[in-house]
């Protein structure tokens, strides 16, 4: 059936009643904003002249932002180090009323950074200030007995996985055992190195080159989507997986239905930071607000529409996103009938 008014009302009005909980690697994006006018006369290299600068909550902090900014409230659990990064992390947090009380500082990391240099709308080079070894098994039991701590109280689960070594095989299998046995909706943003721990959750939500990396098949066509979709749905005895496709808008493959294609919404691109992190964060919102689950990928492919036309990473306030569900409703966008095409 189609998404209708009187559904997406629904939806909308039920946000705000749930915890959900956000695990992974939490950063700190620095933005550097200037002009160009002149090459470099020691390199090939052009010169950006900074006229402003801005910091934003990157990663799993981001989805987290995402999360408060539907009216959620999100429980953000993480590991970042004892320095200058996350303490300008805990202001960000603080100024968007997210608790920091599930971080943990280890002293042995640095907080990610990552700083983006952009001129005239482009980015012209990013730099990372990182660790990613992986966490030590003391902090790891930390994290553990911090998300256990909270199990009880929330709605759902995101996996927000950078690779920068804070989800660990180990610390997933954990993780995934409690879910499954108190029945919270587990949700994944992958990185392609776990992408086979990530076995039982409820959703994953890789890219088409992620997903076709995982696969071993990449995507060109159709039928290499359903495909890769069908395969990885089966190998992973997962419930749902949903492929990011770009331009191409978004494919739910869920266990025991057939695949749904839904178009994207975007009228112009400006930058995908952080598309991913919305994607997750605002399906995720809506299954907690009793959508189902081509429901909240419709809705979270809405939430991506609009956000992408930002520069830097950005959220979907409950009232915009009726806006975008609702003026999509009257275009004829919406798809959310299960199909092959």
């Amino acid at each position: 059936m189609p998404l209708t008014n009187e559904r997406i009302e629904q939806i909308i009005g039920n946000l705000g009643r749930s915890k959900i909980l956000i695990l992974g690697d939490i950063m700190l994006d620095e933005y550097l904003l200037g002009v160009v006018d002149r090459i470099s006369p020691e390199a090939p290299v052009p010169v950006v002249e900074i006229t402003s600068s801005k910091q934003l909550l990157g990663g799993a902090a981001n989805v987290a932002a995402n999360i408060r900014t539907l009216s959620e409230q999100p429980i953000l659990l993480g590991v970042v180090g004892p320095d200058e990064a996350s303490s300008k992390l805990n202001g960000l947090l603080k100024q968007k009323d997210i608790t920091a009380d599930a971080i943990i500082s280890d002293e042995t990391r640095h907080t990610t950074i990552k700083t983006r240099v952009i001129a005239h709308g482009q980015q012209v080079v990013r730099a990372d200030r990182e660790d990613r070894h992986e966490l030590s098994p003391e902090t790891e039991q930390r994290v553990l007995s911090k998300f256990a701590s909270w199990a009880d109280d929330i709605r759902a689960v995101i996996i927000s996985d950078y690779g920068k070594g804070v989800i660990t095989a180990s610390l997933l299998e954990k993780v995934i055992r409690i879910c499954l046995d108190k029945d919270i909706f587990i949700a994944v943003d992958p990185k392609e190195t776990h992408f086979f721990n990530y076995r039982q959750v409820s959703l994953i939500t890789p890219n088409h080159h992620e997903a076709g990396f995982a696969y071993g098949r990449r995507i060109r066509t159709e039928a290499d989507l359903m495909e890769v979709g069908a395969g990885l749905l089966k190998k992973l005895e997962a419930r749902s997986i949903l492929i990011t496709r770009g331009q191409d808008g978004m494919s739910l493959f869920q266990d025991g239905a057939e695949p749904t294609h839904i178009p994207t919404f975007a009228r112009k691109v400006y930058d995908v930071t952080g598309a991913g992190d919305t994607v997750i964060a605002t399906f995720v919102a809506a299954v907690a607000a009793g959508a189902d689950l081509v429901e909240a990928a419709v809705v979270a492919n809405a939430a991506a529409g609009r956000t992408i036309g930002e520069i830097g990473t950005a959220s979907v306030t409950p009232a915009q996103l009726r806006h975008e569900l609702l003026l999509n409703v009257k275009n004829g966008n919406l798809i959310t009938a299960g199909s092959g095409g």
